[in-house]
Protein backbone atom coordinates (compact mmCIF):
# COMPACT_ATOMS: atom_id res chain seq x y z
CA UNK A 1 0.00 0.00 0.00
CA UNK A 2 1.00 3.62 -0.49
CA UNK A 3 1.71 5.68 2.65
CA UNK A 4 -1.79 7.22 2.59
CA UNK A 5 -3.66 3.94 2.32
CA UNK A 6 -5.02 2.65 5.60
CA UNK A 7 -7.00 -0.44 4.65
CA UNK A 8 -6.97 -3.40 2.30
CA UNK A 9 -9.94 -5.33 0.96
CA UNK A 10 -9.93 -8.70 -0.76
CA UNK A 11 -12.81 -9.50 -3.11
CA UNK A 12 -13.47 -11.34 -6.36
CA UNK A 13 -14.32 -8.34 -8.57
CA UNK A 14 -13.70 -4.62 -8.15
CA UNK A 15 -15.94 -2.24 -10.09
CA UNK A 16 -14.73 1.30 -10.74
CA UNK A 17 -17.61 3.79 -10.91
CA UNK A 18 -21.09 3.82 -9.36
CA UNK A 19 -23.09 5.20 -12.24
CA UNK A 20 -25.77 3.06 -13.83
CA UNK A 21 -23.19 0.89 -15.64
CA UNK A 22 -21.11 0.16 -12.56
CA UNK A 23 -24.09 -0.40 -10.28
CA UNK A 24 -25.73 -2.76 -12.78
CA UNK A 25 -22.48 -4.69 -13.17
CA UNK A 26 -22.17 -5.09 -9.41
CA UNK A 27 -25.84 -5.98 -8.96
CA UNK A 28 -25.63 -8.71 -11.60
CA UNK A 29 -22.42 -10.09 -10.11
CA UNK A 30 -23.78 -10.10 -6.58
CA UNK A 31 -26.93 -11.82 -7.81
CA UNK A 32 -24.71 -14.54 -9.29
CA UNK A 33 -22.97 -15.01 -5.96
CA UNK A 34 -19.79 -13.13 -6.89
CA UNK A 35 -18.22 -11.03 -4.15
CA UNK A 36 -17.85 -7.48 -5.44
CA UNK A 37 -16.71 -4.03 -4.27
CA UNK A 38 -17.65 -0.79 -6.04
CA UNK A 39 -15.34 2.22 -5.78
CA UNK A 40 -16.84 5.62 -6.59
CA UNK A 41 -14.85 8.85 -6.66
CA UNK A 42 -17.81 11.15 -5.92
CA UNK A 43 -19.83 11.39 -2.71
CA UNK A 44 -22.95 10.06 -4.45
CA UNK A 45 -24.03 7.35 -6.87
CA UNK A 46 -25.58 7.90 -10.30
CA UNK A 47 -22.66 9.37 -12.25
CA UNK A 48 -24.05 11.50 -15.07
CA UNK A 49 -27.55 11.11 -13.65
CA UNK A 50 -28.03 13.43 -10.71
CA UNK A 51 -31.12 15.03 -9.16
CA UNK A 52 -31.30 17.66 -6.44
CA UNK A 53 -33.95 19.62 -4.55
CA UNK A 54 -33.95 23.39 -5.16
CA UNK A 55 -34.43 25.89 -2.30
CA UNK A 56 -38.17 26.10 -3.05
CA UNK A 57 -38.51 22.33 -2.69
CA UNK A 58 -38.61 21.15 -6.32
CA UNK A 59 -36.58 18.13 -7.40
CA UNK A 60 -34.77 18.73 -10.69
CA UNK A 61 -32.63 16.44 -12.81
CA UNK A 62 -29.26 17.96 -13.62
CA UNK A 63 -28.17 15.11 -15.90
CA UNK A 64 -29.94 12.34 -17.80
CA UNK A 65 -33.64 12.49 -17.01
CA UNK A 66 -35.86 10.81 -19.61
CA UNK A 67 -36.97 7.27 -20.38
CA UNK A 68 -38.53 6.03 -23.63
CA UNK A 69 -40.83 3.05 -24.25
CA UNK A 70 -38.18 1.00 -26.08
CA UNK A 71 -35.64 1.43 -23.27
CA UNK A 72 -36.70 -1.92 -21.88
CA UNK A 73 -33.83 -2.54 -19.48
CA UNK A 74 -34.34 0.79 -17.77
CA UNK A 75 -38.08 0.14 -17.52
CA UNK A 76 -37.44 -3.31 -16.05
CA UNK A 77 -35.14 -1.93 -13.35
CA UNK A 78 -37.56 0.89 -12.55
CA UNK A 79 -40.38 -1.63 -12.15
CA UNK A 80 -38.15 -3.91 -10.07
CA UNK A 81 -37.54 -1.14 -7.54
CA UNK A 82 -40.93 0.57 -7.77
CA UNK A 83 -39.64 3.85 -9.27
CA UNK A 84 -42.59 5.69 -10.85
CA UNK A 85 -42.59 7.69 -14.07
CA UNK A 86 -44.97 10.24 -15.57
CA UNK A 87 -45.38 11.59 -19.13
CA UNK A 88 -43.24 14.51 -20.23
CA UNK A 89 -45.43 17.61 -20.57
CA UNK A 90 -45.92 18.49 -24.24
CA UNK A 91 -49.48 19.84 -24.34
CA UNK A 92 -49.88 23.16 -26.12
CA UNK A 93 -48.01 25.04 -28.82
CA UNK A 94 -44.26 24.59 -29.16
CA UNK A 95 -42.06 27.50 -30.18
CA UNK A 96 -39.26 28.01 -32.65
CA UNK A 97 -37.19 31.18 -32.19
CA UNK A 98 -35.39 31.81 -35.47
CA UNK A 99 -32.05 33.53 -35.99
CA UNK A 100 -33.73 36.84 -36.86
CA UNK A 101 -35.79 36.72 -33.65
CA UNK A 102 -39.00 35.60 -35.37
CA UNK A 103 -41.13 33.37 -33.17
CA UNK A 104 -43.15 30.57 -34.80
CA UNK A 105 -45.64 28.56 -32.77
CA UNK A 106 -46.52 25.06 -33.98
CA UNK A 107 -47.91 21.68 -32.97
CA UNK A 108 -46.22 18.34 -33.57
CA UNK A 109 -42.57 17.51 -34.10
CA UNK A 110 -41.59 20.59 -36.13
CA UNK A 111 -43.11 23.50 -38.05
CA UNK A 112 -44.73 22.39 -41.32
CA UNK A 113 -42.91 25.03 -43.32
CA UNK A 114 -40.04 27.42 -42.82
CA UNK A 115 -36.47 28.21 -43.84
CA UNK A 116 -34.48 25.04 -44.47
CA UNK A 117 -37.15 22.59 -43.35
CA UNK A 118 -37.55 20.77 -46.67
CA UNK A 119 -33.80 20.21 -47.06
CA UNK A 120 -33.47 19.30 -43.38
CA UNK A 121 -36.13 16.61 -43.74
CA UNK A 122 -34.49 15.25 -46.89
CA UNK A 123 -31.10 14.93 -45.21
CA UNK A 124 -32.47 13.40 -42.01
CA UNK A 125 -34.38 10.81 -44.06
CA UNK A 126 -31.07 9.93 -45.73
CA UNK A 127 -29.46 9.58 -42.29
CA UNK A 128 -32.08 7.02 -41.33
CA UNK A 129 -31.52 5.10 -44.56
CA UNK A 130 -27.78 4.96 -43.95
CA UNK A 131 -28.20 4.12 -40.25
CA UNK A 132 -30.14 1.01 -41.22
CA UNK A 133 -26.94 -0.38 -42.78
CA UNK A 134 -24.96 -0.21 -39.50
CA UNK A 135 -23.83 -3.42 -37.82
CA UNK A 136 -24.30 -2.66 -34.12
CA UNK A 137 -22.30 -5.61 -32.80
CA UNK A 138 -19.40 -5.30 -35.26
CA UNK A 139 -19.59 -1.70 -36.45
CA UNK A 140 -16.43 -2.09 -38.56
CA UNK A 141 -18.39 -4.54 -40.77
CA UNK A 142 -20.76 -1.76 -41.87
CA UNK A 143 -20.68 -0.92 -45.61
CA UNK A 144 -18.71 2.29 -46.28
CA UNK A 145 -17.47 2.18 -42.68
CA UNK A 146 -14.05 3.70 -43.40
CA UNK A 147 -15.47 6.33 -45.73
CA UNK A 148 -18.11 7.47 -43.25
CA UNK A 149 -15.69 7.49 -40.32
CA UNK A 150 -13.23 9.67 -42.23
CA UNK A 151 -15.87 12.41 -42.44
CA UNK A 152 -17.20 14.74 -39.79
CA UNK A 153 -20.95 15.22 -39.64
CA UNK A 154 -20.38 18.70 -41.02
CA UNK A 155 -18.44 17.30 -44.00
CA UNK A 156 -21.37 15.06 -44.84
CA UNK A 157 -24.05 17.70 -44.32
CA UNK A 158 -22.27 20.25 -46.50
CA UNK A 159 -21.79 17.65 -49.22
CA UNK A 160 -25.56 17.15 -49.21
CA UNK A 161 -26.85 20.72 -49.08
CA UNK A 162 -25.76 24.35 -49.24
CA UNK A 163 -28.95 25.55 -47.55
CA UNK A 164 -27.62 27.40 -44.49
CA UNK A 165 -30.96 27.22 -42.68
CA UNK A 166 -31.05 23.44 -43.12
CA UNK A 167 -27.46 23.25 -41.90
CA UNK A 168 -28.39 25.27 -38.81
CA UNK A 169 -31.21 22.82 -38.06
CA UNK A 170 -28.88 19.86 -38.50
CA UNK A 171 -26.29 21.54 -36.28
CA UNK A 172 -28.79 22.02 -33.46
CA UNK A 173 -29.70 18.34 -33.71
CA UNK A 174 -26.04 17.37 -33.32
CA UNK A 175 -25.64 19.78 -30.42
CA UNK A 176 -28.78 18.52 -28.71
CA UNK A 177 -27.97 14.81 -28.89
CA UNK A 178 -24.16 14.76 -28.59
CA UNK A 179 -23.45 18.16 -26.96
CA UNK A 180 -20.89 18.71 -29.71
CA UNK A 181 -20.56 20.58 -32.97
CA UNK A 182 -20.97 18.91 -36.40
CA UNK A 183 -17.30 19.57 -37.24
CA UNK A 184 -16.16 17.58 -34.18
CA UNK A 185 -18.02 14.29 -34.48
CA UNK A 186 -17.42 11.30 -36.76
CA UNK A 187 -20.21 10.94 -39.30
CA UNK A 188 -20.08 7.17 -38.80
CA UNK A 189 -20.60 7.69 -35.07
CA UNK A 190 -23.75 9.67 -35.86
CA UNK A 191 -25.05 6.75 -37.96
CA UNK A 192 -24.08 4.18 -35.32
CA UNK A 193 -25.87 6.16 -32.62
CA UNK A 194 -29.02 6.58 -34.73
CA UNK A 195 -29.09 2.85 -35.38
CA UNK A 196 -28.47 2.13 -31.70
CA UNK A 197 -31.44 4.25 -30.62
CA UNK A 198 -33.89 3.19 -33.31
CA UNK A 199 -33.69 6.11 -35.75
CA UNK A 200 -33.71 9.87 -35.97
CA UNK A 201 -37.26 10.43 -34.75
CA UNK A 202 -36.71 8.19 -31.73
CA UNK A 203 -33.84 10.38 -30.55
CA UNK A 204 -35.47 13.73 -31.29
CA UNK A 205 -39.12 13.48 -30.33
CA UNK A 206 -41.07 13.23 -27.10
CA UNK A 207 -44.18 11.03 -26.98
CA UNK A 208 -43.31 7.41 -27.70
CA UNK A 209 -39.65 8.36 -28.16
CA UNK A 210 -36.54 8.98 -26.06
CA UNK A 211 -38.04 11.94 -24.17
CA UNK A 212 -41.34 10.20 -23.43
CA UNK A 213 -41.39 10.19 -19.61
CA UNK A 214 -39.65 11.39 -16.46
CA UNK A 215 -39.19 9.97 -12.97
CA UNK A 216 -41.33 11.22 -10.10
CA UNK A 217 -38.40 11.03 -7.67
CA UNK A 218 -35.65 11.89 -10.13
CA UNK A 219 -33.88 9.81 -12.74
CA UNK A 220 -31.27 8.70 -10.20
CA UNK A 221 -33.93 7.02 -8.04
CA UNK A 222 -33.20 3.65 -9.65
CA UNK A 223 -29.46 4.15 -9.09
CA UNK A 224 -30.06 4.84 -5.40
CA UNK A 225 -32.22 1.71 -5.18
CA UNK A 226 -29.49 -0.37 -6.82
CA UNK A 227 -26.89 1.03 -4.43
CA UNK A 228 -29.12 0.33 -1.44
CA UNK A 229 -29.51 -3.29 -2.55
CA UNK A 230 -25.72 -3.60 -2.72
CA UNK A 231 -25.27 -2.18 0.77
CA UNK A 232 -21.71 -1.89 2.03
CA UNK A 233 -20.29 -3.10 -1.28
CA UNK A 234 -20.47 0.49 -2.58
CA UNK A 235 -17.73 2.78 -1.25
CA UNK A 236 -18.12 6.51 -1.96
CA UNK A 237 -15.37 9.13 -2.00
CA UNK A 238 -12.84 6.54 -3.20
CA UNK A 239 -11.33 7.70 -6.52
CA UNK A 240 -9.27 4.96 -8.14
CA UNK A 241 -5.87 6.47 -8.80
CA UNK A 242 -4.19 3.36 -10.17
CA UNK A 243 -5.19 -0.10 -11.34
CA UNK A 244 -2.47 -2.69 -11.46
CA UNK A 245 -2.60 -6.19 -12.88
CA UNK A 246 -0.47 -8.67 -10.96
CA UNK A 247 0.31 -12.36 -11.09
CA UNK A 248 -2.60 -12.92 -8.71
CA UNK A 249 -5.23 -10.55 -10.14
CA UNK A 250 -5.75 -6.81 -9.94
CA UNK A 251 -5.13 -4.12 -7.34
CA UNK A 252 -7.13 -0.88 -7.29
CA UNK A 253 -5.55 1.91 -5.24
CA UNK A 254 -7.58 4.92 -4.07
CA UNK A 255 -5.09 6.65 -1.80
CA UNK A 256 -6.68 5.32 1.36
CA UNK A 257 -7.73 1.82 0.31
CA UNK A 258 -6.30 -0.96 -1.85
CA UNK A 259 -8.79 -3.46 -3.21
CA UNK A 260 -7.35 -6.78 -4.38
CA UNK A 261 -9.52 -8.79 -6.76
CA UNK A 262 -9.41 -11.42 -9.48
CA UNK A 263 -10.94 -9.11 -12.11
CA UNK A 264 -11.85 -5.45 -12.53
CA UNK A 265 -14.64 -3.70 -14.40
CA UNK A 266 -14.01 -0.04 -15.24
CA UNK A 267 -17.35 1.70 -15.67
CA UNK A 268 -16.45 5.36 -16.12
CA UNK A 269 -16.62 7.51 -19.29
CA UNK A 270 -13.69 7.13 -21.70
CA UNK A 271 -12.67 10.74 -21.07
CA UNK A 272 -12.18 9.90 -17.36
CA UNK A 273 -10.10 6.77 -17.91
CA UNK A 274 -6.92 8.78 -18.45
CA UNK A 275 -7.14 9.87 -14.81
CA UNK A 276 -6.31 6.30 -13.79
CA UNK A 277 -2.72 5.02 -13.94
CA UNK A 278 -2.79 1.50 -15.41
CA UNK A 279 0.01 -1.01 -14.96
CA UNK A 280 0.79 -2.44 -17.37
CA UNK A 281 -0.21 0.41 -19.68
CA UNK A 282 -3.43 -0.07 -21.58
CA UNK A 283 -3.20 -1.53 -25.08
CA UNK A 284 -2.55 0.98 -27.84
CA UNK A 285 -6.03 0.45 -29.30
CA UNK A 286 -7.75 1.18 -26.01
CA UNK A 287 -5.67 4.30 -25.41
CA UNK A 288 -6.37 5.44 -28.96
CA UNK A 289 -10.08 4.91 -28.48
CA UNK A 290 -10.06 6.96 -25.29
CA UNK A 291 -8.19 9.81 -26.94
CA UNK A 292 -10.70 9.90 -29.78
CA UNK A 293 -13.60 10.05 -27.26
CA UNK A 294 -14.00 13.56 -25.83
CA UNK A 295 -16.89 14.31 -23.51
CA UNK A 296 -19.70 16.51 -24.79
CA UNK A 297 -20.12 20.09 -23.51
CA UNK A 298 -23.44 20.99 -21.93
CA UNK A 299 -25.10 22.92 -19.14
CA UNK A 300 -28.62 22.43 -17.83
CA UNK A 301 -30.23 25.46 -16.27
CA UNK A 302 -33.48 25.19 -14.29
CA UNK A 303 -35.70 28.18 -13.62
CA UNK A 304 -38.45 27.54 -11.06
CA UNK A 305 -41.71 29.54 -10.85
CA UNK A 306 -44.72 29.59 -8.54
CA UNK A 307 -46.72 27.82 -11.25
CA UNK A 308 -46.35 26.69 -14.89
CA UNK A 309 -48.02 29.89 -16.15
CA UNK A 310 -47.21 29.17 -19.81
CA UNK A 311 -49.63 26.24 -19.76
CA UNK A 312 -52.64 28.49 -19.15
CA UNK A 313 -51.53 30.50 -22.19
CA UNK A 314 -51.65 27.35 -24.33
CA UNK A 315 -47.88 26.94 -24.53
CA UNK A 316 -46.05 23.67 -23.98
CA UNK A 317 -42.77 25.19 -22.78
CA UNK A 318 -40.94 23.20 -25.48
CA UNK A 319 -38.80 25.33 -27.79
CA UNK A 320 -35.82 25.38 -30.12
CA UNK A 321 -33.71 28.52 -30.45
CA UNK A 322 -31.32 29.57 -33.22
CA UNK A 323 -29.05 32.56 -33.66
CA UNK A 324 -27.14 34.23 -30.85
CA UNK A 325 -29.11 32.85 -27.89
CA UNK A 326 -26.98 30.79 -25.51
CA UNK A 327 -29.91 28.39 -25.18
CA UNK A 328 -30.56 25.76 -27.84
CA UNK A 329 -33.53 23.83 -26.45
CA UNK A 330 -36.11 24.37 -23.69
CA UNK A 331 -38.48 21.89 -22.02
CA UNK A 332 -41.17 22.09 -19.37
CA UNK A 333 -39.59 20.25 -16.43
CA UNK A 334 -42.34 20.92 -13.90
CA UNK A 335 -43.09 18.28 -11.25
CA UNK A 336 -45.82 15.75 -11.92
CA UNK A 337 -48.39 17.57 -9.77
CA UNK A 338 -47.57 20.99 -11.30
CA UNK A 339 -47.15 22.39 -7.78
CA UNK A 340 -44.42 24.57 -9.29
CA UNK A 341 -43.49 25.55 -12.81
CA UNK A 342 -40.04 24.60 -14.08
CA UNK A 343 -38.36 25.39 -17.39
CA UNK A 344 -35.07 23.72 -18.23
CA UNK A 345 -32.70 25.36 -20.70
CA UNK A 346 -29.92 23.46 -22.47
CA UNK A 347 -26.69 25.21 -23.46
CA UNK A 348 -24.56 23.14 -25.86
CA UNK A 349 -21.17 23.00 -27.55
CA UNK A 350 -19.76 26.31 -28.78
CA UNK A 351 -22.64 28.16 -27.14
CA UNK A 352 -21.55 26.72 -23.80
CA UNK A 353 -17.97 27.84 -24.36
CA UNK A 354 -19.10 31.45 -24.86
CA UNK A 355 -21.84 31.49 -22.21
CA UNK A 356 -19.82 29.83 -19.45
CA UNK A 357 -17.08 32.45 -19.81
CA UNK A 358 -19.52 35.15 -18.63
CA UNK A 359 -20.11 36.35 -15.09
CA UNK A 360 -22.86 34.84 -12.97
CA UNK A 361 -25.06 37.82 -13.80
CA UNK A 362 -24.34 37.64 -17.53
CA UNK A 363 -25.09 33.93 -17.69
CA UNK A 364 -28.36 34.35 -15.79
CA UNK A 365 -29.46 37.27 -17.94
CA UNK A 366 -28.74 35.35 -21.14
CA UNK A 367 -30.77 32.31 -20.10
CA UNK A 368 -33.69 34.28 -18.69
CA UNK A 369 -33.88 36.37 -21.86
CA UNK A 370 -34.19 33.14 -23.85
CA UNK A 371 -36.85 31.74 -21.50
CA UNK A 372 -38.80 35.00 -21.73
CA UNK A 373 -38.78 34.72 -25.52
CA UNK A 374 -40.19 31.20 -25.16
CA UNK A 375 -42.72 31.55 -22.33
CA UNK A 376 -43.37 35.28 -21.94
CA UNK A 377 -42.01 38.04 -19.64
CA UNK A 378 -42.95 36.14 -16.48
CA UNK A 379 -40.11 33.71 -17.26
CA UNK A 380 -37.65 36.45 -16.35
CA UNK A 381 -38.68 36.32 -12.67
CA UNK A 382 -37.99 32.82 -11.29
CA UNK A 383 -38.08 31.98 -7.60
CA UNK A 384 -35.13 29.58 -8.09
CA UNK A 385 -32.39 29.64 -10.70
CA UNK A 386 -29.96 26.68 -10.76
CA UNK A 387 -27.10 26.00 -13.19
CA UNK A 388 -25.29 22.72 -13.73
CA UNK A 389 -22.29 23.29 -16.00
CA UNK A 390 -21.13 19.73 -16.59
CA UNK A 391 -17.58 20.42 -17.90
CA UNK A 392 -16.89 22.01 -14.51
CA UNK A 393 -18.09 18.93 -12.62
CA UNK A 394 -15.26 17.18 -10.79
CA UNK A 395 -15.18 13.55 -11.86
CA UNK A 396 -17.46 13.71 -14.90
CA UNK A 397 -15.84 16.54 -16.90
CA UNK A 398 -18.72 16.94 -19.34
CA UNK A 399 -21.94 15.44 -20.54
CA UNK A 400 -23.95 13.60 -21.40
CA UNK A 401 -21.75 11.12 -23.21
CA UNK A 402 -18.46 10.86 -25.02
CA UNK A 403 -18.57 10.95 -28.81
CA UNK A 404 -16.10 9.69 -31.41
CA UNK A 405 -14.04 12.08 -33.49
CA UNK A 406 -13.36 11.25 -37.15
CA UNK A 407 -11.08 8.25 -37.55
CA UNK A 408 -11.64 6.92 -34.04
CA UNK A 409 -13.78 3.97 -35.05
CA UNK A 410 -11.58 3.07 -38.00
CA UNK A 411 -8.27 3.15 -36.16
CA UNK A 412 -9.25 1.78 -32.78
CA UNK A 413 -12.82 0.44 -32.76
CA UNK A 414 -12.23 -3.26 -33.38
CA UNK A 415 -9.79 -3.73 -30.48
CA UNK A 416 -10.35 -0.59 -28.41
CA UNK A 417 -14.11 -0.18 -28.06
CA UNK A 418 -14.90 -2.77 -25.38
CA UNK A 419 -12.34 -5.58 -25.74
CA UNK A 420 -11.03 -6.53 -22.26
CA UNK A 421 -7.46 -5.52 -21.46
CA UNK A 422 -6.17 -8.61 -19.69
CA UNK A 423 -8.09 -8.82 -16.40
CA UNK A 424 -9.77 -5.43 -16.92
CA UNK A 425 -13.25 -5.30 -18.49
CA UNK A 426 -15.14 -2.23 -19.70
CA UNK A 427 -18.66 -1.01 -19.03
CA UNK A 428 -20.35 2.34 -19.59
CA UNK A 429 -23.00 3.57 -21.99
CA UNK A 430 -20.33 4.31 -24.62
CA UNK A 431 -19.71 0.53 -24.86
CA UNK A 432 -23.36 -0.35 -25.54
CA UNK A 433 -24.75 -1.59 -28.86
CA UNK A 434 -28.35 -0.59 -28.09
CA UNK A 435 -29.25 2.86 -26.76
CA UNK A 436 -25.59 3.85 -26.76
CA UNK A 437 -25.19 7.11 -24.84
CA UNK A 438 -28.38 6.65 -22.79
CA UNK A 439 -29.12 5.24 -19.34
CA UNK A 440 -30.56 2.11 -20.94
CA UNK A 441 -27.25 1.62 -22.73
CA UNK A 442 -25.37 2.01 -19.47
CA UNK A 443 -27.54 -0.72 -17.94
CA UNK A 444 -27.02 -3.12 -20.86
CA UNK A 445 -23.27 -2.48 -20.74
CA UNK A 446 -23.24 -3.48 -17.10
CA UNK A 447 -25.11 -6.67 -17.90
CA UNK A 448 -22.61 -7.49 -20.67
CA UNK A 449 -19.57 -6.76 -18.49
CA UNK A 450 -20.96 -8.88 -15.64
CA UNK A 451 -21.57 -11.77 -18.05
CA UNK A 452 -17.99 -11.49 -19.35
CA UNK A 453 -16.58 -11.60 -15.84
CA UNK A 454 -18.78 -14.50 -14.73
CA UNK A 455 -17.70 -16.48 -17.80
CA UNK A 456 -14.03 -15.67 -17.20
CA UNK A 457 -14.21 -16.67 -13.52
CA UNK A 458 -16.03 -19.88 -14.35
CA UNK A 459 -13.44 -20.77 -17.01
CA UNK A 460 -10.66 -20.87 -14.40
CA UNK A 461 -12.75 -22.54 -11.69
CA UNK A 462 -13.31 -19.48 -9.53
CA UNK A 463 -17.10 -19.55 -9.72
CA UNK A 464 -19.59 -21.94 -8.24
Amino acid sequence: MTPLETSAIDTEVVVVGAGYAGLTTAWRLADAGVDVVVLEAADRVGGRVFSQVTPSGVRVDHGGQWIGPSQRRFHALAARFGCRTFPTWETGRHAEIRADGTRVDYAGGAPDTGPGIEEYERVTALLDDLARTVDLEQPWSTPQFTEFDSLSAEDFFRAQTDDEDALARLALAIQGVWCAEPREISFFHVLFYLASGGGYEQLMETRGCAQDARFTDGADAVAHALAKSLGGRVRLGEPVLSLRQTAHGVEAHTGRTVVRARRAVVAVPPAVIERIAFAPALPVARRGWVRHSPMGRVAKVHAVYEEPFWRTAGRSGIATLYGDSPVGVVFDNSPEDASRGVLVAFVYGDRLDRWSAGTDTERRQGVLAALSAVAGPGAGRPIDYVEKIWPRTGWTVGGYECFLTPGGWTRHGRDGWREPAGLVHWAGTETASVWNGYIDGAISSGERAAAEVISALAAVGHLG
